[in-house]
């Protein structure tokens, strides 16, 4: 996507996670964060996976580090995973193939899934080598809840995208052909309507009152609320809704 709909898309061109390529998306979500030229992110993969997971011959590699090293690597995953998940701008990602294990809680940190309906697959495989998704269930159970996680999870059964949809997981599924048309006028439509620091507060409080207790809750929502009334975007919203004016965001 183009600048001519504020946007950026990302393509992985590998379809396996591996520290170089970890790297790499860490970087290019670290660009587009700090750009104010995108106002969202289409996340693809390249290939006719999304993502098949980690790479295993890397993961054996690993099996021979030390504790202390493993630990660095996994968090270097886990910023991955936590960058996506925290953007300030909405992300989507396109699903044509199986994302599996570790693709799969690539696509879970994402704002909107959208999977094609003929070639999507997705599931928590882990098990089936001896491993666990340790750092993507939390994300995962943040997205559907304990128990759907747990059924996934537990089971390592690989999921269809109608199956998907039906947990939750995804946004929508969608003819294998017209996918990417999909999403691009869903994020054209998505950046046309709403306010960009909108966005960015509502996902911050996504990200935040999770862990909260109720009373700091309320009173961390109460205060994002103040905050946002007098927000530039807010008096340009109402004062062009009052005045009957497209608003132009």
């Amino acid at each position: 996507m183009g600048n001519a709909l504020a946007g950026a898309a990302i393509a992985a061109e590998d379809d396996v996670l591996y520290d170089a390529m970890v790297q790499e998306l860490t970087d290019a979500f670290s660009f587009f964060q700090r750009s104010l030229s995108f106002r969202a992110i289409i996340l693809q993969g390249e290939g006719a996976s999304f993502c098949a997971g980690a790479d295993l011959e890397y993961l054996q590699k690993l099996s021979s580090y030390s504790l202390e090293q493993n630990q660095e690597d996994s968090r270097n995953l886990m910023r991955l995973f936590r960058l996506i998940y925290e953007m300030k701008k909405p992300v989507i990602a396109v699903v044509k193939g199986p994302a599996l294990a570790g693709g799969c809680g690539l696509a879970t940190v994402c704002d909107f899934i959208f999977a094609s309906k003929e070639k999507a697959k997705f599931g928590y495989t882990e098990a089936r080598i001896g491993f666990i998704p340790a750092i993507v269930m939390i994300f995962l159970i943040r997205r559907i809840g304990e128990g759907r996680a747990r059924e996934m999870i537990l089971s390592s059964r690989i999921f269809s995208a109608k199956e998907a949809y039906d947990i939750r997981l995804i946004s929508a599924v969608i003819d294998d052909e017209e996918i990417e048309q999909f999403a691009l006028e869903f994020t054209q439509q998505l950046i046309e309507e709403n306010s960009s620091s909108s966005l960015a507060r509502s996902k911050e409080m996504f990200a935040t009152i999770s862990d909260m207790e109720l009373t700091k809750a309320l009173d961390y929502a109460a205060m994002m609320n103040a905050v946002t009334r007098m927000s530039a975007d807010c008096k340009k919203g109402i004062a062009s809704f009052l005045n009957k004016e497209k608003i132009i965001w």
